[in-house]
């Protein structure tokens, strides 16, 4: 069971977020070679969001619930 308080929570275009992947919730998980990258919110699709993340020298756009993100200044 996830804390209510990290379910609950609503992030914005333009926040900017660090991907953990639970693996309790498979439903909207990204690929486990994006745990722990930081990225930014882009869009809001349904329940779940865009975070356009810089790899390399390249962007990519990941979908994920709110599951598996969390804000930067959160632990």
């Amino acid at each position: 069971m996830q804390p209510l308080g990290r379910l609950l929570t609503k992030y914005k275009v333009g926040d900017q977020v660090v991907i953990k992947v639970d693996p309790a919730i498979q439903k909207g998980m990204p690929h486990r070679r994006y745990h722990g990258k930081f990225g930014v919110i882009s869009e809001v699709r349904g329940r779940a969001y865009v975070i356009t993340i810089k790899v390399g020298n390249t962007t990519k756009d990941i979908i994920a619930r709110p599951e598996h993100v969390y804000l930067t200044n959160q632990k």
